[in-house]
């Protein structure tokens, strides 16, 4: 079943050691069929090394194992909350990359401190609030996901397609997994690129708003020029 998404969602997963985003198997990504409703995940816990299409999990949006022989990831919740919440987006990365959650960590979002950041998202990366202790204590995954989608109130989450949540790590999106990824490869670097220019500047501003809305437009408005076009 799904095995073209299968083998889609096998490969992004792939990228996140490839690409330096994970340590362990603290990572992972997911893929959606909306036409059926299926969600594809990586199982909880298994090692990268051990990963192959036939292990993922095949969920339905309510959480129901439809095809695999191994618990989803333990962030499964979180991830049907936003394919339900953001119903654009195809596909999901968590990870624990070390800017990122530093930021995180440090309970702040990103600003937007230059071209390499306003590139790809639009504005600063928002931070996810702190659940409270009902919330972590009645469904703590999706109720993550409902406050990364209670910080997107008001935003366009195809054109900032990442998170960071509270104390937790980053979640970035995308139209499909590989998408995902690449967001998530762009979030980690601005992270650290914010985090350098924090650290040589304390009082460094955010980069002009005439500058950051010509870098997005040029690679995401309606008149985009950036690379060859299809």
């Amino acid at each position: 079943m799904l095995e073209c998404l299968r083998r889609q969602v096998f490969e992004a997963n792939m990228e996140l050691p490839r690409r330096g985003l994970v340590t362990l198997t603290w990572g992972n990504v997911s893929g959606i069929d909306r036409a059926r409703g299926l969600v594809v995940i990586k199982p909880s816990g298994v090692e990268y090394a051990d990963l192959a299409p036939g292990v993922l999990v095949i969920l339905d949006l309510d959480g129901n194992v439809i095809e695999g022989n191994l618990r989803p990831s333990s962030d499964t919740r979180t991830h049907l909350a936003l394919y339900n919440a953001f119903p654009e987006i195809g596909g999901i990365v968590h990870t624990h990359s070390t800017y990122a959650t530093a930021w995180a960590q440090a309970g702040e979002g990103i600003p937007c401190y230059g071209t390499t950041h306003a590139d790809t998202f639009y504005g600063p990366i928002p931070y996810a609030r702190d659940l409270t202790p009902a919330q972590v204590e009645e469904d703590y995954e999706g109720n993550t996901g409902r406050v990364i989608a209670e910080a997107f109130a008001g935003r366009d989450p195809a054109h900032t397609p990442g998170v960071l949540v509270s104390h937790h790590g980053p979640f970035a999106w995308g139209g499909d997994a590989a998408e995902a990824v690449y967001h998530a490869v762009v979030l980690e670097e601005v992270a650290k690129m914010a985090l350098l220019t924090r650290q040589l500047n304390p009082n460094a501003r955010p980069a002009p708003p005439h500058v950051q809305e010509k870098h997005f437009a040029r690679k995401h408005g309606p008149g985009k020029y950036y690379g060859q076009g299809v």
